[in-house]
């Protein structure tokens, strides 16, 4: 790789050499706090040589047509069963394409990822595609009370639907639940069982909470290499189910320190923390969306919540916007019409 063409200091190109990076590919599959630890370059060269190398990435493989804005404007969505949500993201979770959730803990990312898979099961005119969903967790144990709370309230959530209808759904034989504790055991899932529910209809749905949780426990710092070239393979998985089975797929992301919080493509401006996996996962990302806890809490009835922000990152087809949210015992609602009774957030409330 001539690094000379992405005008790079002498320091940063002689840092690269001595790292033993040969390409822009190497480059974008570490992650920032990586590129200084095996380099030893400053914050600032580290962020010059991100900025760089996306641009080249971006330069040489250009988003392919399936991921137009054209392509995505009529397209089936997944709804989120909230009007200001559906608004926000035109539709919902778009089918054949991969959506990353990321946020920190307590954010509500599994809150929302719980309602989809409630509301692809809805026919196509209430904005589902009338199937189940497959659930993969890889770190805590699936939250099967707040679903069955989520399920006994879809009558508060979806006043669009006929009370009928909601009743005759019988949401939780619909939620495929899998535990994967390692990278071997989400390899079988993706390739047998997820194959199978998707081919025989009984799902149309895939989530995976989380994406970053079993690449950054089973590999050492060392092994970054053997890392990226998984996580790579990985998400040329997700894409060939998703693309091959018209199905969305949402990945739930843990985040990760940013350098300069006001120089921030990967995640919110201003924002003191960025998606993880780096360049090389947001790549192979089609929407970004982000989730962050604010420092307030919201009251209704009898009912409060911390408010939270969610934001899209980057989307062909969506403008950069956000929406303050809460999640309310009936599943995560935009906050919209009447203003909402509004106290400093302590920091109890982590739900």
């Amino acid at each position: 790789m001539d690094w000379d063409r992405l005008q790079l200091s002498p320091k940063i190109i002689s840092a690269l050499g001595r790292a033993k990076l040969t390409s822009v590919r190497e480059v974008i599959c570490l992650s920032g706090p990586d590129l200084q630890r095996v380099t030893n370059l400053s914050r600032s060269d580290i962020q010059q040589l991100l900025t760089a190398a996306a641009t080249a990435c971006r330069r040489h493989h250009p988003i392919p047509a399936l991921h137009t804005r054209d392509n995505w404007e009529s397209g089936l969505r997944v709804g989120v069963g909230c009007p200001v949500l559906d608004e926000l993201l035109r539709g919902g979770l778009p089918v054949g394409a991969i959506t990353e959730l990321s946020g920190e803990s307590g954010a509500g990312k599994t809150q929302l990822a719980m309602q989809f898979c409630l509301s692809v099961q809805y026919p196509t005119q209430y904005r589902g595609l009338g199937s189940g969903a497959v659930y993969i967790c890889t770190e805590d144990s699936f939250p099967i009370r707040r679903l069955q709370q989520l399920i006994r309230e879809q009558s508060h959530l979806r006043s669009d639907v006929p009370q009928e209808l909601i009743h005759s759904l019988q949401f939780s034989d619909q939620v495929y639940i899998e535990h994967a504790a390692d990278l071997d055991s989400l390899h079988m899932c993706l390739s047998r069982r997820v194959p199978l529910l998707l081919a025989q209809g009984l799902v149309r749905l895939l989530v995976l909470d989380s994406v970053a949780a079993l690449f950054r426990s089973e590999f050492k710092a060392d092994d970054w290499l053997e890392r990226n070239k998984q996580l790579l393979a990985f998400s040329s998985t997700l894409h060939h189910l998703s693309q091959e089975f018209t199905t969305p797929v949402l990945c739930i992301n843990q985040v990760t320190d940013v350098f300069n919080s006001g120089d921030n493509s990967l995640g919110p401006l201003s924002c003191p923390v960025s998606p993880a996996l780096g360049l090389a996962w947001a790549n192979r990302v089609m929407m970004r969306l982000m989730m962050r806890r604010l420092q307030v809490t919201v009251a209704r009835g009898d009912q409060s919540s911390v408010l939270r922000r969610l934001e899209i990152i980057f989307a062909p087809h969506l403008p950069r916007d956000g929406q303050d949210i809460a999640v309310w015992r009936e599943g995560v609602r935009g906050i919209g019409g009447a203003p909402l009774a509004q106290t400093h957030d302590l920091g109890f409330n982590n739900k």
